[in-house]
């Protein structure tokens, strides 16, 4: 069969128009068990999401408080975030496993700790037990994380790549869920089985993928990186083109991963970890990488997220009871927001999304200081009603960007070379981020009270400008293309030249590539 030669239109990606207009995902069966295995690697993130959930509303049951002597302050935040520090811990080897053994076997092993880490955090019998369960299911955490997001990016149908990444992080807000109405139904339990019931149900997911995570096909970018390009292409046509090997999207694929495999190892050369900060285009990446990372743990949404009660409390809303299913109502909320927001991110985006949230949590995180500062000084109880309400808007305004887009984003603008590595510094990233959330503010909050969210405020301030003047526009790219984006015409025009030799299709790079990802590709024939 010839290789395909054609000019996509103008703002399509390259393998726009090689996509059968008939293949979707609820019509053919492949999809269907493509995306069937997909999900399982998707509630990575619900167990995720579980946990931080938990915590939260295990602080508003007296049955923990007690067993636990009513941890405060420095304690409190140790129990918060003990499980990012065994994160940390896990991350020196998480991109070792995902390019050594896989990311399948890497999912496996994370989530076989985690359900070990459950069971041991359910009987724990003292509070340094607890602690100690919850850095392991930190460090298991780490390898799931790790692994899963990758594999989903790297396996998916082109057509809907970018809307199932994004679902990945947004599906942090179901774990909430169903962790916020679990520990709003044990509340009624007057046995320590108030809290260890949600403990033992946050191991269901990572049972799951322990059950079945070894029967979901590896990447095929992984198996060609190993030389395993039968199995790879095998995958690639079986998932995408109903077994044709000859189809024109799957030998687009296939080759220009290929094409991709070749630059990086004859042109780029260094994949070790010097390699982040080795040429200006990883020196880019790497900036907004870690800015958007820092950005998705500080711009206040852990104090929503980790200490709600908290903060129902400082506004006079202290029965148990409605902090609970404030909660619930509050997870609820923000999974439909983020939803919804998976599936615009083709549609309008990157950089409008992540640049309008930031303006509106700006907004919203403001409002909410006012009317906290009002209720602290006269007590008004508008003013407390206006900070929930506030509270929702805010949530609804993060979801929009933070939540569904930050890990679509650093895995896509990564070249394979240096995914699982730079993946690796994004998550590394969010635990310190997040540890410094969970350990600070408490501390914070009961010393200066609305005074500290001024400090997010300012913050969110220098976040908006940051977004407007370095975030890059990589809409409508595959992965490849969007990774040449970062460095430079010549990248893009290689990668090209490299694919056309092994596929025979002609294709030229971006006659002009910017800082905002505008690409032009042109039939040379």
């Amino acid at each position: 069969m010839a290789p395909p030669s054609f000019k996509p239109t103008e703002g399509a990606t390259a393998f726009t128009e090689l996509l059968d207009p008939n293949r979707t995902w609820y019509n053919n069966r492949r999809l269907i068990t493509l995306n069937a295995w997909i999900v399982l690697l998707l509630i990575t993130s619900y167990a995720n999401g579980y946990d931080g959930s938990m915590v939260n509303g295990l602080q508003s049951l007296p049955q923990w408080e007690a067993y636990f002597n009513f941890p405060t302050k420095g304690r409190l935040g140790l129990l918060g975030s003990i499980q990012n520090i065994g994160a940390l811990a896990g991350y020196p080897f998480a991109p070792y496993l995902c390019d050594g053994i896989g990311r399948r076997p890497t999912v496996f092993l994370g989530a076989l700790i985690m359900v070990i880490a459950t069971a041991i955090q359910t009987a724990s019998p003292s509070v340094n037990m607890f602690i100690g369960a919850r850095f392991m299911i930190g460090f298991g955490l780490t390898f799931t994380s790790s692994g899963a997001p990758m594999l989903v990016t790297e396996l998916s149908y082109p057509k809907y790549r970018a809307p199932l990444t994004s679902v990945y992080n947004a599906l942090w807000n179901s774990g909430s869920i169903i962790a916020a109405w679990a520990t709003f139904g044990s509340f009624k339990l007057h046995s320590t089985w108030a809290w260890r019931l949600p403990s033992a149900l946050q191991a269901l997911p990572s049972l799951v993928q322990v059950l079945l995570v070894l029967f979901v096909p590896e990447s095929p970018r992984y198996l060609i990186k190993k030389g395993k390009e039968a199995e790879a292409l095998k995958i690639l046509a079986y998932y995408h083109a109903d077994g044709d090997e000859n189809d024109s999207l799957v030998r687009y694929e296939f080759e220009e991963i290929r094409a991709a495999m070749e630059y990086d190892r004859t042109v780029v050369g260094n994949v070790g970890w010097k390699s982040l900060i080795s040429s200006r285009g990883n020196l880019k990446r790497m900036r907004i990488i870690i800015a958007i990372a820092f950005f998705s743990q500080w711009s206040g949404s852990g104090l929503a997220s980790y200490y709600l009660n908290k903060v129902l409390s400082d506004i006079g809303i202290t029965n148990p009871t409605t902090q609970l299913l404030l909660n619930g109502i509050l997870s609820i909320w923000s999974l439909i927001c983020g939803l919804a927001a998976s599936s615009t991110v083709d549609r309008f985006g990157r950089r409008p999304l992540f640049i309008t949230s930031a303006c509106l949590m700006t907004l919203f995180f403001t409002m909410q200081t006012v009317c906290f500062a009002r209720f602290t000084i006269n007590g008004s109880e508008n003013a407390a009603h206006s900070v929930i309400a506030f509270i929702f808007l805010y949530s609804a305004a993060y979801n929009l960007a933070f939540s569904p887009l930050i890990v679509t984003y650093a895995l896509e603008i990564l070249p394979y070379n240096i995914r699982a590595k730079g993946f690796n510094i994004f998550n590394i990233t969010i635990s310190v981020a997040l540890i410094f959330n969970q350990y600070v503010n408490p501390i914070a909050l009961a010393a200066l009270s609305w005074k500290y969210y001024v400090v997010y405020c300012v913050w969110l301030v220098c976040e908006c400008i940051f977004l407007y003047f370095y975030l890059v526009e990589t809409k409508n790219h595959t992965l490849e293309e969007t990774a040449a984006i970062f460095d430079g015409v010549g990248a893009t025009e290689q990668l090209a030249d490299l694919a056309a030799t092994h596929a025979g299709v002609v294709v030229v790079g971006a006659d002009q590539v910017d800082e905002k990802g505008s690409s032009e590709l042109v039939d040379k024939a």
